[in-house]
């Protein structure tokens, strides 16, 4: 079994969607020849050809309107923003018609499309390269949202979500790409991808993130542990439809959630599933559930990034303070 990093495992997973149907393409700014800035599509054009990998002018707008006739026609079209701060031109597009159009159709139409969208901290970007809007697509129906946070799981995902018949907003973690590599086993059975999973066990707290916080809330868990608190990690994995069975069942066993993610807390992804624990699982809870996320400010230089994303002894103190009720 080859080890591969999430980059790798991407564009192998683009890759084996594009040889299995060639209805699929590859679509945006710089993903051709260069293979997209963080080459997540390198060699892609090469071996498909540019009808295949099509490289975009610089307008996102235009990327996602275009994708839009495409599928109409038939085609599962998957669009690379570059940056996560470059959605906000196709934002138009994504929300008035790629989101409405199975509807506004009765169920005629379909829109397979796979946005694919950088997001996140943690790469000393400057202005407009480093955001979290996931709440934003989240909260527009008719849009599916995930967030990988491993090099299997983006194999997999990707390929999940261009066959999926509707659209799927496919967050990647940037600063994950190149960061830690996982054996992928090609002949196993992968996790249905609208749901999440248990990543360890414990029963003292059930800490909840997705994308590139899993790997901080592993790390929180892993601290905790030396000090005899077992704290039971769940990665979301999907954010829209939210999947709660195991959330639930492992905060009615655990009494206590905390909620982390990079986005800032107002009215973020955090706030949704402390609502739904509580309305859920509200005779079991023995604190209130708590959430850690980036301060409510416009995402700051890159000089004090790291002071403002959310960080394992900001994680810490929140499990602290709810194993203290």
């Amino acid at each position: 079994m080859a080890k591969i990093t999430l980059a790798k495992g991407l564009n192998a997973g683009i890759r084996k969607a594009m040889e299995n149907d060639p209805k699929v393409l590859v679509m945006g700014e710089d993903v051709g020849k260069l293979g997209g800035v963080f080459r997540i599509t390198d060699g892609l054009q090469k071996d498909f050809g540019e009808d295949r990998v099509i490289d975009s002018p610089l307008a996102e707008s235009g990327i996602l309107g275009t994708a839009v006739g495409m599928a109409m026609r038939g085609y599962r079209p998957v669009c690379e923003i570059q940056f996560d701060g470059f959605v906000y031109p196709a934002y138009d597009q994504i929300v008035s018609q790629v989101a409405k159009i199975h509807f506004r159709s009765q169920g005629k139409v379909t829109m397979p499309i796979v946005v694919r969208i950088p997001f996140g901290g943690g790469i000393g970007a400057v202005e407009h390269h480093s955001e979290s809007p996931e709440a934003q697509f989240a909260h527009t129906p008719g849009l599916k949202v995930v967030a990988c946070s491993n090099p299997v799981d983006g194999y997999w995902m990707i390929q999940q979500a261009i066959a999926c018949d509707d659209p799927v907003i496919f967050l990647e973690p940037k600063r994950q790409y190149h960061a830690d590599k996982a054996e992928l086993d090609e002949s196993t059975t992968p996790q249905p991808l609208f749901t999440s999973r248990v990543v360890r066990e414990g029963s003292d707290l059930t800490l909840l993130a997705y994308g590139p916080m899993v790997k901080t809330a592993m790390a929180s868990a892993e601290a905790a542990a030396t000090e005899g608190k077992s704290i039971e990690v769940i990665d979301l994995r999907t954010l829209s439809p939210l999947d709660l069975a195991p959330v639930f069942a492992s905060v009615r066993k655990t009494g206590r959630a905390v909620v982390a993610h990079e986005a800032h807390v107002n009215l973020g992804m955090g706030a949704e599933v402390a609502s739904r624990i509580t309305e859920a699982c509200f005779y079991s809870l023995e604190s209130p559930v708590l959430r850690v996320g980036g301060f409510d400010t416009p995402y700051p230089p890159s000089r004090i990034e790291e002071q403002w994303l959310p960080d394992l002894d900001r994680v810490l103190d929140a499990v602290d303070r709810s194993l203290a009720f």
